[in-house]
């Protein structure tokens, strides 16, 4: 099960970071909905659902896996920008010629998710 929206338990703490980070980043980086749910592989009801506390990611699941990655490439987007949302949102809305894309359309496939992550995390650790 990708997401879970019957709420019989309270999510675990590692549950609620990763809904709460998810959440964040996609702000931080001015996703839509629908765009936000594209990239880590659920409904966009379900990340509207999540933001409201009615649904949660299940640990190991794909779209667990996919949110780690997305949180992660923002984090290190945030790094390289000083957490300056407008940079950030800039380069994810220009085309990136060692990328060969424009980030905001190549992070939409698990590949290109990944592809971006290394590229960014590479600037990130970089002596």
């Amino acid at each position: 099960m990708v997401a879970s929206t019957q709420l019989r338990d309270p999510p675990t703490s590692q549950q609620a970071v990763l809904r709460d980070a998810l959440l964040r980043s996609g702000d931080f980086l001015g996703l839509t909905t629908r765009e936000l749910a594209g990239i880590v592989g659920v409904s966009a009801s379900t990340v509207t659902r999540l933001r409201r506390g009615d649904a949660r990611l299940e640990p190991n699941s794909k779209s667990w896996e996919l949110a780690k990655l997305f949180v992660r490439l923002v984090v290190g987007l945030g790094t390289l920008t000083g957490t300056d949302e407008q940079a950030a949102r800039e380069w994810l809305d220009n085309y990136n010629h060692d990328l060969n894309a424009v980030p905001r359309e190549r992070i939409r496939s698990i590949v290109g998710l990944t592809d971006t992550l290394e590229y960014v995390e590479q600037f990130v650790h970089r002596p």
